[in-house]
């Protein structure tokens, strides 16, 4: 397995957020997060990626226990992530904004983090802007530069939160496409998504969660379909996966 969380919880103060949750990973594998708004998802995210501690439980990373490792150290040992809101560095280029990630989030030589920029800005389209600065980038584009920045770090997990939040149907095909040849590339990914139809396209499991509590477990149309999943996201509306 390459990530595994056993029980893990997270309180702030008397609120718990997330409530012993456990599942495993195997390498290679996307999994997708589902779960109404408030349901806890950013803040599990969160706690793979070492933005916030653990109240309870444990997570293990390639066989290793993160307890105690910092989310630059996770970083290094090959845990990216995007966040929901693109944050580029606006003052710089889309080059340099990758530069930054290849450089500091990873462990390569200046040669090879220049080689990946060049690589990963051609993957994610993005290699015709590369001097453009990242202010004047569109969403779809920004969207593509956190995908860039998360991947010049050269995870083996990608940690991917709403990452087609705001887009059009079209782009949120065209960024649909990105996804799918990242995972032929074997990265493992962790995708939270409200947008079903696209999270359903791509994963190969669904972890329902809802007020920090694990739901359901299984295949997209195992979850879907489950009484728990559809009576707390979808109402008591039967939902089938086409």
């Amino acid at each position: 397995m390459l990530l595994q969380l056993d029980n893990v919880s997270k309180s702030f103060g008397a609120l718990q957020v997330i409530n012993q949750v456990s599942f495993d990973l195997e390498e290679g594998i996307a999994l997708g997060i589902m779960g109404p708004n408030g349901a806890g998802k950013t803040t599990l995210l969160n706690l793979i990626a070492g933005d916030l501690p653990l109240s309870g439980g444990s997570i293990s990373f390639d066989g290793n226990n993160l307890d105690g490792v910092s989310a630059e150290q996770r970083c290094l040992s090959g845990i990216g992530r995007t966040s929901q809101i693109p944050r580029p560095f606006t003052g710089m280029t889309t080059y340099e904004n990758v530069l930054v990630g290849a450089m500091y989030g990873s462990n390569l030589s200046e040669k090879e983090a220049e080689e990946t920029c060049v690589s990963v800005l051609e993957q994610t389209g993005l290699l015709p802007r590369w001097n453009v600065e990242a202010s004047q980038l569109r969403l779809l584009e920004r969207k593509r530069l956190e995908l860039a920045r998360a991947l010049a770090t050269k995870p083996r997990l990608l940690l991917l939160d709403e990452i087609a939040g705001g887009l059009t149907d079209h782009e949120v095909q065209e960024l649909l496409e990105l996804i799918r040849d990242i995972r032929a590339n074997g990265i493992t990914i962790i995708w939270i998504e409200h947008i079903v139809h696209a999270l359903v396209s791509v994963v190969d499991r669904i972890v329902a969660i809802d007020f920090g509590n694990k739901l359901a477990e299984g295949t997209p149309e195992e979850v879907i379909n489950s009484d728990e999943f559809k009576q707390v996201y979808f109402g008591v509306e039967s939902v089938k996966l086409d």
